[in-house]
């Protein structure tokens, strides 16, 4: 079975062109469970390259869908045997004013719009450049 993955190396997601906001925003909470935004918000917030792109979006699938522990390998290697929506399409990126920086092993961090170090990445020749994907087309 293929796997497919959204992991990134040494790249910059920036917002998207379309992006209303100019700062990093916390995505709001919406009913008793919390969004995809939130979610992915809550996991990177307090854990820069902790994890990779695959894992955020896996960690969310399996919470979503109750995996249990057993489940959780078979489960993983179903998931990434299609392609998956990378931070590319991720709420963060296109709505809440986040980029998104993966290091050369793949992990992840997010930085607001405002941010030095968002600015710092931009600017820097050595890592690679990806716009988020727009809302809406042109």
């Amino acid at each position: 079975m293929k796997i497919h993955s959204t992991n990134y190396s040494n790249t910059f997601i920036e917002v998207a062109e379309d992006c209303l906001v100019n700062e990093g925003n916390v995505p709001p909470l919406k009913g008793e469970k919390p969004t995809v935004a939130r979610t992915q918000f809550e996991l990177l917030k307090d854990a820069p390259y902790q994890f990779t792109s695959d894992d955020v979006f896996f960690r969310i699938y399996a919470e979503r869908n109750d995996l249990t522990e057993a489940e959780l390998t078979e489960a993983r290697a179903k998931f990434f045997s299609k392609g998956q929506p990378c931070f590319r399409s991720s709420p963060l990126t296109k709505r809440y004013g986040w980029g998104i920086h993966s290091n050369s092993e793949g992990k992840v961090a997010m930085f607001g719009r405002e941010s030095e170090e968002y600015e710092a990445f931009v600017q820097d020749e050595a890592t690679k450049k990806v716009k988020a994907m727009r809302s809406k087309r042109k």
